[in-house]
């Protein structure tokens, strides 16, 4: 899966949203505007930039202009050009791995994310690609659920899930043990599940899933 390929291409789908009300309110992310999400997405091209090229993780946002079209457009230009390095080559992340490659697929992931809540936000959400969502979903099981649990954040869960996708046919078990509750749906129902966006059609599953699984 070309990482690089799709992030740019989910960044100028997110682009053309700034063309409409950036004043609508973005639904599951509290009390912020189409205007704020851009601003949080564009700081963190510049994280991930810099944690890139100078392999460190204390970016400090700089203030964003009236006009965060153009601005927004400039750190995603930034932050592709960084990413073009080897994959393989070292920087600076949260996880494993400590590679550009890490960034590759982070930023990817949570541009898709973000691109579903802006055209969500508008009203007009396109589909998501199924296997950059089956992606998706082994991320936050293999990566975010650990870290969110190894910070304290939420609780070790008590039993486990079986997660199905139903249009890619993958299965992943998600805490100990035998499987207890399941949820099947698309690979996007799923993704979009585990990042709060939707809400789990199982109470025994909902009660296991509470988290927060994503920070």
């Amino acid at each position: 899966m070309d990482h690089l390929a799709i992030l740019r291409d989910e960044l100028a789908v997110f682009q053309r949203c700034l063309e409409g009300d950036l004043s609508a309110p973005v639904e599951h992310c509290g009390d912020w505007t189409l205007r704020d999400l851009a601003e949080h997405l564009g700081q963190e091209n510049l994280w991930a930039a810099t944690a890139v090229r100078e392999r460190r993780g204390n970016y400090e946002p700089q203030p964003t202009p009236a006009d965060i079209g153009p601005w927004f457009a400039s750190t995603a230009a930034e932050l592709t050009e960084a990413l073009t390095a080897d994959p393989s080559a070292p920087a600076w992340t949260f996880a494993p791995p400590r590679t550009v490659g890490f960034w590759r697929r982070r930023r990817c992931l949570e541009t898709l994310v973000h691109r579903w809540d802006a055209q969500h936000a508008l009203g007009i959400a396109e589909p998501l690609d199924p296997a950059l969502c089956a992606d998706g979903v082994a991320e936050v099981l293999d990566m975010f659920v650990p870290r969110q649990i190894n910070l304290g954040r939420m609780a070790p869960m008590a039993a486990a899930v079986r997660l199905t996708a139903t249009d890619t046919g993958t299965s992943w078990t998600l805490g100990p043990g035998e499987p207890v509750a399941a949820v099947s749906g698309t690979a996007e129902d799923l993704l979009l599940i585990l990042w709060n966006r939707r809400p789990v059609p199982d109470a025994a599953a909902r009660e296991l899933l509470r988290g927060p699984l994503v920070p």
